[in-house]
């Protein structure tokens, strides 16, 4: 299906197969496994062995260009399996908030900078702690169907879990315990939305202290989401993103070209979020295409971090 489409090329790139519309191979090139900048540490976010644990085979990451992403170069990231959060402290005055991030890349893959670690450097420039999340995904044969938490719980576990973490160690790392939300991109937008709408639904056993605060984000970012327009048919929401009146403020982004994750993701997710009386800004533009990150280009989109700025402070997050 087209939502998987840049998954799934990425994906291909491990193996050597895919070719360009020249019908020479994306530029690629496999580096050693990804660690953050600065000196930064990545935490594990399970004490022990993670729920629902598949043996996938050794880490991948690889630079690669991709077509259908704005810019150059960017790294993508298969096969995780030990799944880790890292802790980007804000610049400058803090204003308590925090964001946990879900890049995104179809639960095949994780596209660790252009929708992780750039997203840090915008955030934390604004006063904003950023937690990067780099969850499971596993690879080739088991995605999820359609994003759907029964088909593959690993992605949606370990983001309950790290909104836990960061709610729990909240004073360690000088957060305001209110003021903990989410973003994410295409698939990592669909975890938005799943986190948004099953923090009542606990998909793994309590492990330690972490587990008794709640995994409810108190905002949502959705930038050109995926996988909660399941029926291109009917105007219907994926079942398995309930939204109700205790879904959390939330802000949504799409271009209407977006050939990956048509603009109906957003879409269907904000009348139902209109429906239940949930605070929804919604930003829709004509053109833009799907995984431009914060890359800026000439169209009118790529200023979309100023709104997401703006509104922030108007939910009461920033200064």
């Amino acid at each position: 299906m087209k939502r998987f489409c840049l998954a799934l090329c990425v994906f291909s790139l491990f193996a050597g197969s895919i070719t360009d519309a020249q019908g020479k191979g994306p530029d690629q090139n496999q580096i050693a496994d990804w660690q953050p900048a600065g000196g930064l540490q990545q935490i594990p976010i399970w004490p022990g062995k993670a729920p629902s644990s598949r043996n996938v085979g050794k880490e991948i990451t690889q630079i690669v260009n991709v077509p259908l992403v704005a810019g150059k170069q960017w790294i993508a990231m298969g096969h995780v399996s030990k799944p880790t959060i890292t802790v980007y402290p804000p610049k400058g005055e803090n204003t308590g908030a925090a964001v946990v991030i879900f890049p995104g890349g179809g639960y095949q893959i994780l596209a660790i900078d252009l929708e992780g670690t750039e997203v840090c450097d915008w955030l934390t420039a604004r006063g904003v702690t950023c937690v990067l999340l780099k969850y499971r995904v596993p690879g080739e044969g088991m995605k999820p169907k359609s994003g759907h938490y029964p088909d593959s719980p690993v992605a949606l576990q370990d983001a309950q879990r790290a909104i836990r973490l960061v709610r729990h160690r909240a004073k360690e790392w000088n957060i305001n315990p209110n003021k903990i939300g989410v973003i994410g991109f295409s698939a990592g937008g669909h975890l938005v939305a799943a986190t948004s709408t099953l923090f009542n639904k606990r998909l793994y056993s309590p492990v330690d202290a972490a587990d008794k605060v709640s995994c409810r984000p108190d905002f949502a970012i959705g930038i050109y989401p995926g996988h909660l327009w399941l029926d291109e048919k009917n105007f219907v929401l994926n079942p398995f993103v309930p939204v109700s009146k205790k879904t959390p403020p939330t802000f949504l982004l799409q271009n209407q070209d977006d050939k990956v994750d048509p603009v109906e993701h957003s879409l269907v997710y904000y009348r139902a979020l209109r429906k239940a009386g949930v605070p929804v800004e919604m930003h829709l533009y004509s053109e833009g295409g799907h995984a431009f990150g914060l890359r800026e280009t000439k169209l009118a989109v790529t200023k979309w971090p100023k709104l997401v700025d703006t509104w922030l402070e108007s939910i009461g997050m920033t200064k």
